[in-house]
């Protein structure tokens, strides 16, 4: 009986001949270029499945590269909020230093130069009411925050440290009414005293003689005197000045320069004078109260 299937060539001769087909192929289109055309035509339909294998790859390449999270994004806000609080403080120096260098430049050979010790501290909580104008900050004894210590923020004389505990501290503000700092003019060197008032937007300048050299718009800068204060940092502009005749003094109040309400970070100043905190010493974590100059 004559079988239905006869047996076909081997599997070593098929795979032989396929080899055979596809090295010629391949030296036919190396010497030649056959298949270019071809080969064009099979790139452009391949393409769109090689874009799309891709996608997943350089979508999640550009989320590695781009996605911050949010805490990222808070702590270098708050970095660069530190960095510009150090440049604007630097700043509020200029114009002394420029005025200072117009009326000693016979005398000195070089400038003048102010380099205090200074922290970043930030603000916990205000407390407002009609006899106090207080901040907590965030710093204390075991930061070496010392009573009476300066305390600026990049626009001016914010005020002092009045209670120091062990990791925080608390800081009269200079519109308290138990608050006075000497001061001057920055136009003409005129001597004066601030003293808070118990209002946010307004500081007495009391014992002005009725013909003192001051008008509004003066700017009022830390003068040095009483060694707790740097020389030269800006407090307060003289808003208002008026005098009746036959008056010894004249009214005058002043604004202050920096936002004493609105502030997160300030500075605390270190001063030169090694006895302005060397009486300083806390078994407690406990706030004090201590008088305030």
């Amino acid at each position: 009986m004559k079988p239905i299937f006869t047996r076909g060539p081997s599997f070593t001769l098929r795979l032989s001949i396929v080899i055979a087909c596809c090295v010629g192929l391949l030296i036919a289109d190396n010497k030649y270029n056959l298949f270019s055309p071809a080969r064009v035509y099979l790139n452009s339909i391949v393409a769109p499945i090689q874009y799309i294998a891709d996608a997943p790859q350089k979508l999640f390449g550009s989320f590695s590269e781009n996605l911050m999270t949010r805490q990222a994004l808070v702590d270098r806000n708050q970095q660069l909020e530190k960095d510009n609080l150090h440049l604007k403080a630097d700043r509020l120096l200029l114009g002394q230093l420029q005025n200072e260098n117009k009326q000693l430049r016979e005398l000195l050979n070089s400038e003048k130069k102010f380099k205090y010790k200074r922290m970043i501290t930030e603000v916990m909580s205000l407390r407002s009411d009609p006899f106090t104008h207080q901040l907590l900050i965030d710093k204390g004894a075991l930061n070496g925050v010392y009573l009476g210590q300066p305390v600026i923020n990049e626009q001016g004389v914010v005020g002092q440290v009045s209670q120091v505990g062990s990791t925080t501290s608390r800081v009269v503000l200079i519109v308290d009414a138990t608050h006075g700092i000497p001061v001057r003019v920055q136009r003409n060197d005129v001597i004066a005293i601030v003293h808070g008032s118990g209002a946010w937007d307004q500081l007495k300048v009391p014992f002005v003689q009725s013909n003192a050299d001051i008008k509004e718009g003066d700017l009022l800068v830390t003068s040095g005197l009483g060694g707790r204060f740097p020389a030269g940092y800006p407090v307060a502009k003289i808003s208002r000045f008026e005098y009746q005749e036959g008056e010894l003094y004249a009214t005058v109040t002043a604004t202050p320069v920096a936002d004493l309400d609105r502030s997160r970070y300030l500075l605390l100043l270190w001063n030169d004078d090694p006895l302005a905190d060397a009486d300083l010493t806390l078994d407690s974590p406990e706030l004090f109260d201590v008088p305030v100059q």
